[in-house]
This record gives structure tokens, C-alpha cells and sequence, in this order.
């Protein structure tokens, strides 16, 4: 490499690490409620900054670099979440002997800390009510009342028009306000 080409590189470092590793802990929240899964979560961050640190020179600085890390991991989601529902599945079998034997086992099960603050921040009801909206309508309700994405911000990252994103979020409050309320009554009764 000459000169020209070893400061370019540290340019490049420098923009990604300024830039782009600041929002890891909002994509690793993101990535967990996409996944559900801690490991799942972490390679798809792992993923995104991968591919971030490659494609840095499409990054146009001054831009939000928050929405088009977002983008790069709904991306990296739908693309694994392709090839793991084409591939069949596999199962452990001494893994399934072994949680057959401990559901009768009075130790308690590992809760991940995440997911309790999340439910601290806003109750066991929304937390159900958002785990079990549809993946389209789960994904606007995080970016928009989670994440605080404007809508233009968000119909970039999710690759739709801004309509959409005002019809997604629209349908899924009005969802989520359904979900809502018949867990309460369930708890009131």
C-alpha cells in the first residue's frame, strides 16, 4: 500500500469508529427483538458491522448513520431468516432428553437482562402485546415508539414507501391496543 492508500484506510477507521460503533447498543436491542435469541442477536450486530466496515465508502457522511446500520441489519434478518427456513431443521437430541427431564425441576430458568428491563420500562402487558404482533408490525412499533426513527427514516430502512410505514404503524397501535386490553381484563379476572 503507498501513502495515499494507508491514509485513506485511516480516514475510513476513523468515520466507521465515530460514526458507526456508537449505535451498537441500539442494534443489539433491535437485534434481540427481532430474534429472541441473545447468540442470534450478537452475530447479526457482528454481521451489520461487518458489512458496514466494508461498504464504508457508500456511507455519505453527515447522514443518519443510526438508520442505515438499521437498514443493514433488517437485511442481514430477512437474508438469515431465509436460509434458515429453507434448510430443515436440527434437533439435539440429548438437548430435548435433557429439557424434558428439567421441566419438572424446581431450578429456575435463566432470565436474560435485556428483556427484563425492557419489561420493567413498560409493563408485562406491552411487552406480550408487542412480542406478539406480527414481524412487519412489531418492526415499525420498535423503530418508531422504541427507537424514535422519524417515518421517512424509517420506510429507508425497511426498503417501503412512507404510506406504508404510516399504515404498518397505524394498524399495529391499533393492534397493540387490542392485544393490550384483553390482557387486562385476563389479569382482572
Amino acid at each position: 500500500m503507498d501513502t495515499k492508500e494507508i491514509e485513506i484506510a485511516k480516514l475510513q477507521q476513523q468515520k466507521f469508529e465515530r460514526d458507526l460503533l456508537p449505535h451498537i447498543n441500539a442494534l443489539n436491542t433491535f437485534a434481540y427483538h427481532l430474534s429472541y435469541n441473545e447468540e442470534d442477536a450478537r452475530d447479526l450486530v457482528q454481521e451489520t458491522y461487518l458489512k458496514a466496515y466494508k461498504a464504508i465508502d457508500s456511507y455519505d457522511e453527515g447522514t443518519n448513520a443510526k438508520a442505515w446500520l438499521f437498514k443493514i441489519l433488517k437485511n442481514n434478518y430477512i437474508n438469515q431468516y431465509r436460509r434458515k427456513s429453507k434448510r430443515p431443521r436440527n434437533v439435539d437430541f440429548e438437548a430435548f432428553v435433557g429439557l424434558h427431564e428439567s421441566e419438572n425441576s424446581p431450578i429456575k430458568s435463566k432470565v436474560d437482562l435485556r428483556e427484563e428491563i425492557y419489561e420493567e420500562l413498560m409493563g408485562d402487558e406491552v411487552t406480550i402485546a408487542i412480542n406478539g404482533l406480527p414481524l412487519d408490525f412489531r418492526t415499525v412499533i420498535l423503530l418508531c415508539d422504541i427507537e424514535g426513527f422519524t417515518y421517512e427514516e424509517i420506510a429507508k430502512i425497511l426498503d417501503v414507501p412512507i404510506g406504508t410505514v404510516r399504515s404498518r404503524l397505524h394498524r399495529a397501535r391499533n393492534l397493540l391496543e387490542g392485544k393490550i386490553k384483553h390482557l387486562c381484563s385476563e389479569t382482572r379476572l
